[in-house]
């Protein structure tokens, strides 16, 4: 694969790859290769374009098809577990892993140092990559391709994590949307009052100006209920 990166090309099984897994075939195939410029690679390149801004439509129009997925495939849940839903499979943990499942990142293109460095098993490269292909599949084809490609990776990945939304665990989700945003880390705190066989917490958690607060019949289950407060707001 070094040859075909050396000169901007990811190779063309790693593309055919990515096309079958989406079930989808570029119009436009530099569009597709657009999907899996890095930042390292057009900064060592110079190269006029990322795939940062493919990754910036990709995201809204997952957001897009995951809600409308969730609401008629599962029409039993109630909206807050419909949420949980679309957290549950559009985080940066769980595109990452569908990603590794189909060899996505054989097909970046990374600087040398990124490359070195494993950039092509890493969470945040992985998950970028994976939005940036739905937005090219968007301009590609339209919104009814985008819509078939995104439920043909991720209706699998949701009604397997059904049976779990339940114990989601917010902290994480919490923690990527955070990254995904530049702001520093969560900050905890719990407090808890009653006798020892019957406490209840109150935890509270901070991003930047921003400050959530949970009850719960333990110290984690206050944090999760916060940390759900702030991705809820977040996402708002």
């Amino acid at each position: 694969m070094g040859d075909s990166a050396s000169l901007g090309v990811s190779s063309p099984d790693s593309l055919r790859a990515v096309c079958a897994a989406f079930q989808y075939e570029f119009r436009d195939p530099q569009l597709l290769q657009d999907a899996f410029l890095h930042r390292s690679w057009q900064s060592e390149n110079d190269a006029e374009r990322s795939n940062e801004r493919l990754e910036f439509l990709g995201d809204a129009v997952l957001g897009w098809v995951v809600a409308d997925i969730a609401y008629r495939q599962f029409s039993e849940l109630p909206e807050g577990r419909l949420t949980d839903l679309r957290k549950s499979v559009v985080s940066a943990t769980a595109l990452a892993r569908i990603a590794r499942g189909i060899h996505l990142g054989d097909a970046l293109l990374l600087g040398k140092g990124e490359d070195a460095a494993g950039g092509r098993d890493k969470t945040s490269l992985l998950s970028d990559a994976f939005e940036a292909v739905i937005g090219a599949i968007y301009l590609d084809g339209g919104a009814e391709a985008a819509f078939r490609s995104v439920e043909a990776v991720l209706l699998p990945a949701m009604q397997e994590a059904l049976p779990n939304i339940d114990r989601l665990d917010f902290k994480t989700v919490l923690q990527e949307q955070v990254a995904r945003l530049g702001l520093n880390p969560p900050e905890y705190s719990v407090e808890s009052i009653g006798p020892d066989h019957d406490k209840t917490f109150t935890a509270s958690v901070r991003v930047g100006k921003l400050e959530t607060f949970g009850v719960g019949r333990s110290k984690k289950a206050a944090e999760q209920v916060a940390a759900q407060a702030a991705c809820d707001l977040l996402d708002a």
